[in-house]
This record gives structure tokens, sequence and C-alpha cells, in this order.
């Protein structure tokens, strides 16, 4: 397997088609992956999360040239002040992250990436620090595996969970899924919300010339939480823009709203991608919290996912109660380190 290093985002550019072809076929197929998501991330480094990197992808070609292997790397200084490599896209905005190969030539890229990071034209680093990776990554028993062939040290350790729905094709087979105290309980408000004397609908952006002005509403929305308000810096705000236009542009945004009347009462930032919808961000308006106005729109969001054939719902991370009242399953993203 011959290896090459793209430092400058031209090199990057220039193998975009190639990328999401690869991606396509890949152990871990993930939005955040995609060479539009993290050429987006990396002009912003993350909303200003890493103020100093150099791209270091290192990309393996076959016999035949063809692209079989990224590892979208850069290095910088991690959490703790180390020289490091780090995926593209870590760690906040991105929720899962992965190397991009395929299984069959996962050991032989891992291992060709550690021959050349141990080896004379390394560049500086200490850590090889692998953050959201998903705990049924073939990544994480992989690369300890070749880590140990290469007398490199490997630990790894659970981050969060990440709950999702798997979803029948029925709604009311879904309902009784969950718990029956639950299930009375989201009935109730989906009655409520039916049943107000003000109309309640919902909607999802479908045109992306009126996409900033909704993206502002959805901001504001946002900030009504304290935690959300603190994380959307102007910088951050602007890498949301840039990110949302790009999922735009690959056909995958689902950014949603509930009203109440001609008030905004709630939105959603979702994705849809590769037969699920992946809960991305939310914004709730205090204003009309008695009609429970996420819980609501989650509501026709399950609905509209089970109609349209979707096998998932992805909470994605975080261990909030109402996803597991939602009827969640567990599962885990996880932090490995490589260390000399």
């Amino acid at each position: 397997m011959k290896l090459k290093i793209l430092r400058t985002e031209e090199e990057w550019n220039e193998i975009s088609e190639e990328w999401n072809e690869l991606l396509e076929k890949s152990i871990s197929d993930l939005p955040f992956l995609r060479s539009e998501y993290l050429a987006v991330w990396w002009q912003f480094c993350g909303g200003g999360e890493w103020p100093n990197g150099e791209l270091y992808i290192i990309t393996g070609r076959d016999q035949a040239d063809e692209l079989v292997g990224a590892a979208p790397f850069f290095l910088t200084e991690n959490k703790e002040g180390k020289p490091a490599l780090l995926l593209l896209g870590s760690v906040e905005i991105s929720d899962f992250l992965d190397i991009i190969v395929q299984e069959s030539d996962h050991k032989e890229f891992l291992s060709a990436i550690l021959d050349h990071l141990t080896g004379e034209e390394a560049p500086e680093w200490e850590i090889i620090d692998l953050y959201n990776l998903l705990e049924e990554s073939p990544t994480l028993d992989v690369i300890e595996q070749q880590a140990k062939k290469h007398s490199l040290s490997f630990s790894s350790e659970r981050l969060q969970p990440s709950p999702y729905i798997p979803l029948p094709n029925d709604f009311d087979e879904y309902l009784t899924s969950i718990e029956k105290k639950y299930r009375h309980e989201f009935r109730r408000k989906l009655r409520n919300a039916a049943g107000f004397f003000i109309p309640v609908t919902w909607y999802t952006v479908e045109d992306e010339a009126v996409l900033d002005d909704e993206l502002d509403v959805f901001f504001e929305l946002m900030r009504e939480e304290k935690e959300k308000r603190a994380f959307l810096t102007e910088e951050m705000t602007e890498q949301m823009k840039a990110i949302a236009h790009a999922f735009f542009k690959m056909g995958i945004l689902r950014l949603s709203f509930i009203k109440v009347g001609n008030d905004y009462a709630g939105g959603y930032f979702n994705l849809v991608y590769k037969n699920r919808v992946w809960v991305y961000n939310s914004g709730m308006g205090a204003k009309f919290s008695n009609l429970s106005p996420g819980i609501v729109l989650t509501g026709y969001l399950l609905m509209d996912a089970i109609e349209k054939g979707f096998e998932v719902f992805d909470m994605m991370r975080g261990d909030e109660e109402y996803k597991y009242h939602l009827g969640g399953v567990d599962r885990y993203i996880m932090r490995a380190q490589i260390k000399k």
C-alpha cells in the first residue's frame, strides 16, 4: 500500500469525489466524514475549538492507484497540551468520527499508518488521540492490535452515551415499544397540541434562499438555554451556518420548526443519511413550554421518519432523560489513545 500525506486544502479538494466514494464502502459511513463537511469544519477549526493546527491527512492507494484509505488527521496540541494527531472534526460538533477504509483493507492501512508515524519521516507527535469513535467501530480493536505490533501503548475510555431508537413499520407499533407511563404521557402531549386553541403546525425548510433567516431563528431558540447560549459564540454560529449550507447542498439537512400560530416554539437541526435520521441539535422556546414543543415536534418527526421507511432515529450524543423515555437504546462513543 502506497501512502501519501496531504498537507494542503488544494490536495485534499482534488480527491474529494474519491473520498466520498470510498466513504460509502467504508467501515463507518457517517455524515461527519463527508469531505464537504470536514472541509467546512477545517475552515473554522471547529468553531474556534482548535486555534492552531496543520493538515496531516494520510491516504493509502493500492497497486492500481485506487484510493483505499483516508485517515483525516490534523496536527495540534491536544486537550492536555501534548503534540498530537487528531481526527478532523474533533471534538465538540462532530458526534461520530472514524478512519475511512473498507474492512478488507483496514489492518493493512492502519499498519502502514503506524509504520509511517514511527519512521524517520514522521511529524512530531506524542499521542494519536482519536475522539468520538462509536464503541462498535472495528477501528478500536484493529488499532489496538497494530499499536502493540509497533510497540506503542494503547488505551481507550468511554466518553458519552449516544442512544438511538430502532424504528418499526408503524407509529402505533413504536408507541407500544416504550414504557407505558411514557407512552401515555407522549400521547397526551400530542393530543394537547392537536387540540390547542391556537393552531400548532410544523414544517421543514426546503429553500436554501431562506436558510440563513431560518437559521437565525433557530439560533435564537437555542440561546434560550444558558449552556447553548455560551456555546454559540460568533465564530461557532458562523461555523454552524456554513455546516448547514454544506449539508443542504448534500441534500441531507432537515431543519424543522414547530409553530404555535405565527410564533416559533422550537426547532430541530437534523440530518437524513443512510436510512436514518440523525438528531444533531435543537432549540426550544420558553413561551409555549406548557405545550412541550420539543416532545411534540419529536413526535411529528418520528411519525414522518416511520412513514418514510427510515430504520433508525439516532438521538446521538448525550444522556438526556427524554431520549430514554422515547425508547432510546444505549451505546457509547469512545476515545482511543496511542502513545509512544
